[in-house]
């Protein structure tokens, strides 16, 4: 089989290799036997085809071979994390530690800088694996997890995936419903007008979404500065008092902004696959960390600060609780007259920087289910993926805050067994060197490991994770003694990765000298 359309590229971003069902470079046929020219799957590649000559990426999962990449910039990955993160939606990340766990501002800052500049560490070194690899996050995850075990990791990213782009589509909404003169605009209308604005960038794929991402977060920035500026005079700082109730608040909020922070490291590789193998490593390591914590840092502090400022400003506090976090952005921008309410306008829609890597990687994900989802176009996946984030925002349009904190934390869990496992194989079992991976294997069960050991790794992981949660809904035995009765403190995070740490290298070495990969 051949590839019918031409590849052609950007001078700085690869546009990605065209194809059909019969492409060999893209197409799924090549690895899984999926009949993709005839019926519903032959009629969605022609359409695919179509799509590619408007610059619609049609690779989907499929390897990147080293004379196939041509996208130069290795601080982009820094650009995209900069404006992923520099939405509303990290703001109201801020604000929890306030709102849930009634922390002061001091202790909410302390918190928020130093769990931020730990778990964004592993962020910025799966970001260096995908140029090393030329491969998608979830697919490394086969080398460890197997093509079947890696069901684990994959249908949990898929779920975070949507659930993100859930809650952000929700920020962003209210916070348009917030704007002065437009509290008629229905939720609907504000959620899917950000859906679409997210749908049309995931929708083209790689290149489309760095070049978006280059730009996007720049205004963003502007206004959170003078967002600050209105805000900052009337912030009280305030430090809790030394004991366990205190300490319980730190962790619980801490796992909040882990499960945030860490929550990119399922999608890290998706945006350097197309990055020259031999570029530098630790460039690409230090655009994506001090990307990452930039605005992680600076906008949920923001958020953090809003909080504290009810003291003085009690209509901003009924605002937000009119309104939500668009209430609370909206108490300082107001007093700019149009002119704020047109930059909460902006702001509303910076939600669709955070979405469009959700979307992206959602589809991406789905891929690696196996050769029959491979064989269904990446675009229509984002398009599916589009209308079920848009019913589910509809849906829990009004219990916001408390899915946040619910998907926050539950999320970091996961994210931390799925990084400990990783780390362990790579470093211990192949020697931290990616010529110790079959590559072009990535789809052969053959030469991958059974995935046995990780799984069963993760079930120890989840074990921890159990015991040391404290969520509304239950509160785990070990983390019940953490703080005070009757929610305790949450290391949910701390000993998911710990327990899933202990065992994996036993596990992995029974299960390597028994099949021998």
């Amino acid at each position: 089989m051949s590839t019918i359309s031409e590849q052609k590229y950007d001078s700085d971003i690869e546009k990605g290799a065209p194809a059909t069902a019969g492409s060999t470079s893209v197409s799924p046929v090549a690895n899984g036997g999926v009949d993709t020219e005839h019926g519903i799957l032959g009629q969605m590649w022609k359409v695919v085809l179509w799509a590619d000559a408007f610059g619609v990426e049609a690779r989907g999962i499929e390897r990147v071979p080293e004379d196939e990449r041509h996208h130069a910039g290795l601080f982009d990955s820094g650009f995209l994390w900069f404006s992923a993160n520099m939405t509303v939606a990290t703001l109201s990340l801020g604000t929890l530690g306030s709102s849930i766990w009634e922390m002061g501002l001091t202790d909410s800052l302390l918190t928020i800088i130093f769990f931020n500049l730990l778990t964004t560490l592993p962020v910025a070194l799966f970001a260096t694996w995908g140029m090393q690899t030329g491969l998608r996050q979830m697919v490394i995850g086969r080398y460890s997890f197997g093509t079947v075990g890696v069901y684990f990791p994959v249908v949990l990213n898929c779920i975070a995936c949507l659930g993100w782009a859930v809650i952000n589509t929700i920020v962003g909404a209210s916070a348009l419903r917030a704007v002065p003169g437009a509290h008629q605009i229905p939720e609907a209308a504000g959620i899917i007008v950000i859906a679409l604005i997210t749908l049309a960038v995931a929708l083209f794929g790689y290149k489309i979404v760095h070049k978006f991402e280059r730009w996007a977060g720049l205004p963003v920035f502007i206004i959170l500065i003078i967002l600050l500026g209105q805000a900052a005079p009337h912030m009280v700082s305030s430090i809790s008092l030394p004991g366990t109730a205190t300490a319980a608040s730190v962790l619980s909020f801490g796992g909040t902004v882990c499960g945030f922070a860490l929550g990119w490291v399922s999608y890290a590789a998706d945006y350097t696959v197309n990055l020259p193998a031999d570029g530098s490593v630790l460039k690409v390591f230090l655009s994506t960390y001090i990307g990452l914590n930039i605005p992680l840092i600076f906008v949920e502090c923001i958020g953090a600060g809003l909080m504290s400022t009810f003291q003085n400003k009690t209509t901003w506090e009924e605002a937000y609780n009119l309104n939500g976090i668009g209430g609370l952005i909206s108490g300082p921008l107001s007093a700019m007259g149009g002119f704020g309410s047109f930059l909460l306008v902006v702001l509303a829609l910076s939600i669709c920087a955070n979405n469009v890597p959700n979307m992206y990687s959602f589809s991406l994900s789905f891929q690696v289910f196996g050769s029959y989802a491979q064989a269904v176009p990446r675009m229509f996946l984002v398009i599916l993926g589009t209308i079920i984030y848009i019913v589910l925002s509809l849906v829990g349009y009004s219990h916001f805050e408390a899915w946040l904190e619910t998907l926050l934390t539950v999320l970091s869990y996961w994210l931390a067994i799925y990084c400990v496992i990783l780390l362990e194989e790579h470093y211990l079992f192949r020697g931290g060197r990616f010529s110790n991976y079959n590559l072009v294997g990535y789809n052969n069960p053959a030469v991958l490991p059974k995935g046995y050991a990780a799984l069963l790794a993760s079930g120890c992981g989840i074990a921890g994770a159990v015991l040391g949660m404290s969520q509304t809904w239950y509160v785990g035995k070990i983390g019940l003694l953490v703080g005070p009765p009757p929610y305790g403190g949450d290391i949910g995070f701390e000993l998911s990765g710990s327990f899933a740490a202990v065992t994996y290298p036993l596990f992995r070495y029974l299960e390597k000298q028994y099949y021998k990969r």
